[in-house]
C-alpha cells in the first residue's frame, strides 16, 4: 500500500476484525479513524443498485465535485472497468478479502491523477447483509484535484489482501511444504 491512509484504515480494520472473517459495521468506531476519514467511504453490497455509498468522506466527495450519498458506486468507473469492479466487490463481499489497487482519475479537461483504492468487507445487521469499507486517496495530490471534478475513475494494478491465508501459508512453510514446485524444509544449520 502506498499511501499512508490506506495503511492505516486496513491496520485498524485488521485490527477491529481479529480472529473472525470481518469486523461488524458497528465495530467501526469514526473517533478512531478520525484522521482518514475524509478518504473513507461504506457502501452497501446491492448488486441491484450497484453498490450506493451509504457514507463517503469530505476528499473523496470533493473529488468528484458533489455529495456521494446513495450514487452508485460502479457508475464512478469508466463503463469498460464496470464489470470487472462489479466482480472485484462480489469478491471482497462474498469471500471476506480485502483489495488493494491502483486507479487513475481523470477530469473532464484531461488531466489525470493517480488513486489508491482499498476495498474490505464488513458484516452488517448480524451477517444477514454485507457492507464494504473503503479508501480512495491520491498518491501525489495534483492542484487540480478537488478544483476540477472527476468524471471518470479506470481501474489499475491490483491484488487481493488476506492476512489469514498470508499467515497460515507462512505456518506452513516453517513446518515443510511445497510451494511453486519447490519443496521447503525447516531446517537450519548443523
Amino acid at each position: 500500500m502506498k499511501n499512508p491512509s490506506t495503511r492505516e484504515l486496513f491496520t485498524y480494520w485488521n485490527d477491529r476484525r481479529g480472529d473472525r472473517l470481518a469486523p461488524e459495521r458497528a465495530d467501526i468506531e469514526p473517533g478512531a479513524i478520525r484522521r482518514v476519514l475524509s478518504d473513507s467511504f461504506i457502501l452497501a453490497f446491492d448488486r441491484a443498485a450497484d453498490h450506493p455509498f451509504r457514507l463517503a468522506g469530505t476528499k473523496v466527495c470533493a473529488f468528484f465535485g458533489r455529495e456521494l450519498k446513495d450514487e452508485p458506486f460502479v457508475e464512478l468507473w469508466d463503463q469498460q472497468d464496470r464489470p470487472q469492479i462489479r466482480d472485484l466487490l462480489r469478491i471482497v463481499a462474498e469471500e471476506a478479502s480485502g483489495l488493494v489497487a491502483g486507479a487513475v482519475a481523470t477530469a473532464a479537461d484531461g488531466k489525470t491523477a493517480d488513486l489508491e483504492l482499498l476495498l474490505l468487507p464488513l458484516l452488517h445487521q448480524e451477517q444477514t447483509q454485507m457492507r464494504l469499507l473503503g479508501a480512495l486517496s491520491a498518491i501525489n495530490v495534483p492542484f487540480w484535484l478537488g478544483r476540477h471534478p472527476v468524471t471518470s475513475l479506470t481501474l489499475g494494478a491490483l491484488r487481493h489482501l488476506d492476512p489469514e491465508r498470508k499467515a497460515s501459508r507462512a505456518a506452513r512453510l516453517t513446518q515443510g511444504s511445497r510451494l511453486f514446485g519447490l519443496t521447503v524444509y525447516k531446517g537450519g544449520r548443523s
